[in-house]
């Protein structure tokens, strides 16, 4: 045997050794779309997601976890661990169908994901991991350099633009398989469907002897955004269910979330946000109820997914050592106006774009809060979190909530931690921003101490936000008002409604200081200001 086959053969036999001796974990990331605090049963809902209700009982949730409002900054914030300014994402990121939209000539929103911030996926892979996606990207369409590939993930399928129809996704907002544009396969598909089925692709080519390495996969549902597109035999379990109206389904979510801890028993139910059910027609009744009927047979198809992939670790005795965390990307969604968006006569069918539920609906979903995605108020910003890892979790920790509070760029600091990567200053000869998140692993491990010492910040579209301890400093844009600052004392008042800013104006003036010096350093710019610059391009 000649001396460089020796050498490739030992060389061989101890990779294969080193891959067999990393007992790091695996790393799964699953996020929902505009998919409000309330929707999924572990959470108060009555929508049925049995799969995400058995994590939640031998795992723990979060009853204070925040995104960034919105889709794209939320998705800059979670995988980069970054403010979305400071990932280039202050705003939004450009649609296929215009690519200056959302570029505003200044680096925190320029539109897309920037090169002064590095992904989950960019950090794993340089310790080693295998870094898989499929799902919804929405932080680069036009660049190809900003596209998954690009930023760290070894393999993708899914969309690049923000939405698609469930059952065509074709044309600039159709699938990408790794680099290449792709048609839907076959007759029977699903979005839902198909996004989970290459993410178990994806894994099971991960399995090979001399190839297993630790895998992150991030699964990034379009479910249940915009338009309605459900499959029939999961919509079925839902309709004639909620001809109840929304006032009754908002206060059964209420009560059912008190009882099993989710909100405290001192909480109130906000003011009721949509129109009043009786005064609605027959036939109107039966159209509302069938776009809600939608909406939670979405949920409950990526529900059955989540089931077919635990099903896959565990038949490949990975779930034990597998962290997976389950997150929404913003509150409920109210566009298209108190009765929903589309034409009623595309409900049921395989059609349609902008189908939507409307804000009735969503002040179901966001129970008990105010408000909804944009607004960074409670209903715009609160999301479920689930975390379980069964080798690592403690057993006083399993099944049980926490009061703790954290946000999306915690997300990053929680990987880099289980993954026992490190986090660079330079990457690509770009120096990095700082990870400006804290790891969620004390709360694991049974240390039920507070994640964030110091203040947190939210801005988008002009709606901000500061948080520390239980005090919220917050305030919606409105051109038409005077924009004050509302301040809410979360311990007693999670629901926003006593304001105590005109009580306590020294704690008003020192927390909007605060807020000022952080929009500064982030270089978030006055909404009037995106909006001028906004107006002025589209003169041109």
């Amino acid at each position: 045997m000649s001396k460089h086959i020796s050498s490739l053969l030992l060389w061989l036999t101890l990779s294969a050794c080193a891959a067999a001796q990393d007992k790091r974990p695996n790393i799964i990331l699953i996020m929902a779309d505009d998919m409000g605090f309330s929707d999924i049963g572990c959470y108060g809902g009555e929508v049925q997601t049995p799969n995400l209700d058995k994590l939640a009982q031998n795992g723990l949730r979060l009853k204070q976890f925040y995104n960034s409002a919105r889709c794209c900054p939320s998705r800059a914030a979670l995988l980069t661990g970054l403010y979305p300014h400071q990932a280039g994402i202050g705003h939004m990121t450009n649609d296929p169908e215009d690519s200056t939209a959302f570029n505003y000539g200044v680096l925190a929103y320029q539109g897309d994901i920037n090169n002064q911030s590095v992904t989950i996926a960019e950090v794993l892979k340089s310790a080693g991991y295998q870094t898989l996606m499929t799902g919804k990207w929405h932080l680069g369409y036009h660049d190809p350099s900003r596209w998954p590939l690009q930023r760290g993930f070894d393999k993708y399928y899914g969309i690049l633009a923000g939405a698609s129809n469930y059952f065509h996704p074709t044309g600039e907002r159709g699938l990408t398989l790794m680099n290449k544009r792709v048609e839907p396969e076959g007759d029977d598909f699903y979005i839902t469907d198909a996004f989970t089925n290459y993410a178990i692709k994806f894994i099971n080519e991960n399995k090979s002897a001399q190839q297993k390495r630790p895998f992150f996969l991030y699964l990034a549902y379009t479910s249940p955004h915009w338009p309605l597109n459900a499959l029939q035999a999961d919509v079925n379990k839902y309709r004639n269910k909620y001809k109840a109206g929304w006032s009754v389904l908002r206060k059964a979510r209420f009560d059912r979330m008190k009882q099993m801890g989710i909100i405290d028993d001192n909480l109130e139910l906000s003011s009721a946000d949509g129109l009043d059910w009786d005064r609605l027609s027959p036939e109107k009744k039966d159209e509302m109820d069938h776009r809600m009927a939608l909406y939670a047979a979405q949920i409950d198809r990526m529900d059955q997914n989540i089931g077919k992939l635990i099903a896959t670790l565990e038949a490949n005795g990975d779930l034990e050592n597998t962290l997976i965390m389950f997150v929404a990307d913003n509150g409920a969604c109210a566009e298209g106006g108190q009765l929903g968006g589309g034409s009623k006569e595309l409900l049921g069918t395989r059609e349609g774009y902008f189908l939507s539920y409307g804000q009735s609906w969503a002040n179901v979903s966001n129970t008990p809060f105010r408000r909804y995605k944009h607004w960074v108020h409670e209903g715009g910003m609160s999301s479920p979190l689930i975390i379980h890892w069964p080798s690592k979790m403690a057993a006083t920790v399993k099944g049980r909530l926490t009061d703790q509070y954290g946000f999306f760029q915690d997300i990053m600091a929680t990987c880099v931690e289980a993954a026992k990567a490190t986090y660079p200053k330079k990457f690509k000869e770009h120096m990095i921003v700082p990870m400006q998140g804290t790891s969620l692993l004390p709360l694991v491990s049974g240390k039920d101490k507070p994640v964030h010492l110091h203040p947190i910040f939210w801005e988008h579209e002009g709606n901000a936000a500061v948080r520390i301890g239980d005090l919220k400093l917050v305030k919606a844009y409105d051109p038409q008002q005077s924009n004050k600052w509302e301040l809410y004392d979360l311990n007693k008042d999670r629901s926003e409604l006593h304001d105590l800013a005109a009580s306590r104006p020294g704690l008003v003036k020192e927390l909007s200081q605060k807020y000022d010096s952080w929009a500064k350093k982030v270089g978030v710019m006055p909404y009037d200001e995106v909006l001028r610059i906004r107006k002025n391009k589209t003169r041109k």
